[in-house]
């Protein structure tokens, strides 16, 4: 069974329900306040933590006076705008006490779809995490769409275990795990402790559409447990509304552990070894040398950029006798890079007019 306590990085979901009192529409601050302590206990182990969190609308509508039913578009993104300001100040009064910065980040599902606004959301998390910031992140509800959108923080807390490369994804629920059938209605539904394989009689235990403890719940948790396993990182749903519930699921409350079969870095190579190359950028023998030791590209070690490519796009990496060394996702233009192949990364900014970042291709977005 997972622990919380070897993973390298670790992704945290919260409900609005988990944060705000439905029927008040206060924060639940005792609550939050605990949640803090297990995000301290985590860093203190030496493990990055992110936290993708609902609640701007929860909280927003109860200070616009709106009512607790269906709202309209225009009405959530109000109650978005006013509440996004309450939920990152809760998160930053709750972290501070324990010398813990936040940040907030805010994404939209285009920001996953396209290839540079990915990179540039990744570039931003693992600085944030390089840092020792504990990001809080949730969906742009002010200008997300229902064409635009996520629609649910399950599905949002996968794509950003993905984007960072987490171990672990835990969502935090209302629910402490993954039945053969609704437990309110079944009362010979039985919780799985660990599903190695989403196969699809797994799948038709989801059933159909719902909320909550209903069965549609279940169906955007494992369509989150499909994208992030495959990424390489193991996924747990757990009933979140106890104190402290990072450590009373390492402690060992009911859960559901969704298993990976590769580690996230493994993952994220294969995926970009399968992608079809957009161009080519030929490298001297010693840049050859160091992308074989671990290293990025540099544009110092850049001789030749062919293909009309874009920041984002993949690009195969050939050496001086024509020979694939690999592929990498680009973090510039083939006129970008062309302009600053051989160049150091002090001319970068000179040579385009506008700063730019050191590596042409990060180690952590090639595979050799």
């Amino acid at each position: 069974m997972a622990t919380l306590t070897t993973a390298r990085r670790i992704v945290v979901k919260i409900g609005s329900a988990l944060l705000v009192d439905r029927e008040t529409g206060d924060l639940r601050a005792d609550w939050l306040h605990s949640l803090a302590a297990d995000v301290t206990w985590l860093k203190g182990n030496g493990t990055d933590v992110i936290l993708v969190s609902s609640g701007s609308i929860a909280l927003g509508r109860g200070v616009l006076g709106l009512p607790m039913t269906a709202l309209s578009l225009e009405q959530s993104q109000a109650a978005a705008a006013v509440g996004q300001i309450r939920l990152a100040r809760a998160y930053e009064e709750a972290l501070t006490p324990h010398d813990i910065k936040t940040a907030q980040v805010l994404v939209t599902l285009e920001d996953s779809e396209n290839r540079r606004r990915y990179l540039n959301s990744r570039a931003t998390l693992e600085t944030l995490l390089s840092l020792g910031v504990v990001p809080i992140v949730n969906e742009n509800d002010t200008v997300a769409t229902d064409e635009i959108r996520y629609g649910d923080n399950d599905r949002l807390a996968a794509q950003i275990a993905v984007t960072v490369g987490a171990d672990q994804l835990i969502l935090l629920s209302d629910v402490d795990g993954f039945y053969t059938g609704n437990p309110n209605e079944d009362p010979d539904a039985t919780r799985y402790d660990v599903i190695d394989h989403i196969t699809p009689e797994i799948e038709a235990m989801a059933g159909d559409a719902g909320s909550g403890l209903s069965k549609g719940g279940m169906r955007t948790k494992l369509m989150a447990a499909k994208m992030a396993t495959a990424a390489g990182c193991d996924m747990a749903i757990t009933e979140g509304s106890p104190l402290n519930p990072l450590k009373t699921l390492e402690n060992g409350a009911n859960s559901t552990w969704f298993t990976a079969t590769l580690d996230p870095q493994a993952a994220r190579k294969r995926w970009i070894a399968a992608m079809k190359p957009r161009g080519e950028i030929t490298v001297d023998a010693g840049a050859a040398g160091a992308l074989g030791n671990g290293k990025s590209l540099l544009p110092a070690g850049v001789t030749e950029v062919t293909g009309d490519f874009g920041r984002g796009d993949p690009v195969a990496i050939m050496d001086a006798n024509a020979r694939k060394l690999g592929q990498g996702l680009s973090r510039y233009t083939a006129q970008e890079a062309d302009a600053i192949k051989g160049r150091r990364s002090s001319d970068i900014e000179p040579t385009l007019g506008y700063p730019g970042r050191a590596a042409l291709i990060h180690r952590d977005d090639m595979a050799l």
